[in-house]
């Protein structure tokens, strides 16, 4: 096979890389919101948020959640392609509506500490976290929609629903992550329920109307 013919097959196989380039719209779009001068930002607030304490731990799972975005994403890259395109259009359509939610109506919250009651290595990493992350553009959670997105790929998918261990570590991954953006006051109660919410909209249009197709078809006479 000559270099040529071996560039096709490359092509033919990860073709699929294009789904990538959304990084060069998201990215500059979120930057932008980060920034804006002269925003007025809507206060997020749930009297829930009053009952969940500060825990620094969680800034593990919470740090965590890049990792797992990146290992699920790349797994269904590399041996579902199918997999992977309906995983890239549950996450593109929350993070481009996340984007015009933020645009339109710009939030932000008042819930992070200003001390710290423990001072420990996981504290440290907070104050990093609190440094690089402004405390605006918040609702919906994107750590909680594509955790819920990633979990939604793994329940999907046929080759590893004999993997049960794999299943449910990630399942268990994706509930402290969730926990995490409250536990650090780095998301409002509210702002979980959006994105469960948004979650909720979007899944009929990627996963579901195929599962309502497939079982009629498996119901055809042969």
């Amino acid at each position: 096979m000559n270099k040529k013919d071996k560039l096709k097959q490359i092509i033919h196989k990860y073709g699929h890389a294009w789904v990538l380039l959304y990084a060069f719209i998201y990215m500059p779009w979120f930057m932008y919101l980060e920034r804006r001068p002269g925003v007025r930002h809507f206060i997020i607030h749930s009297p829930l948020d009053d009952h969940i304490p500060f825990v620094e731990y969680f800034i593990v799972p919470y740090l965590l959640w890049f990792a797992f975005i990146a290992v699920v994403a790349g797994y269904f890259f590399f041996t579902d392609k199918k997999g992977f395109y309906q995983l890239a259009a549950f996450l593109c359509v929350g993070m481009t509506l996340f984007l015009i939610i933020c645009t339109v109506f710009p939030n932000g919250l008042h819930l992070r500490p200003h001390t710290f009651a423990r001072d420990n290595i996981f504290t440290d990493m907070v104050r990093m976290l609190y440094r690089t992350d402004t405390p605006t553009n918040v609702l919906p959670s994107i750590h909680v929609f594509n955790s819920i997105g990633a979990v939604i790929a793994i329940s999907h998918s046929r080759a590893l629903k004999r993997y049960k261990k794999i299943r449910y570590s990630a399942y268990m991954m994706a509930f402290l992550i969730i926990l995490s953006t409250m536990f650090l006051k780095q998301h409002s109660v509210t702002d979980v329920i959006a994105a469960f919410a948004m979650a909720c909209i979007i899944y009929p249009f990627v996963y579901a109307a195929e599962t309502k197709k497939a079982a009629r078809l498996s119901h055809q006479p042969i």
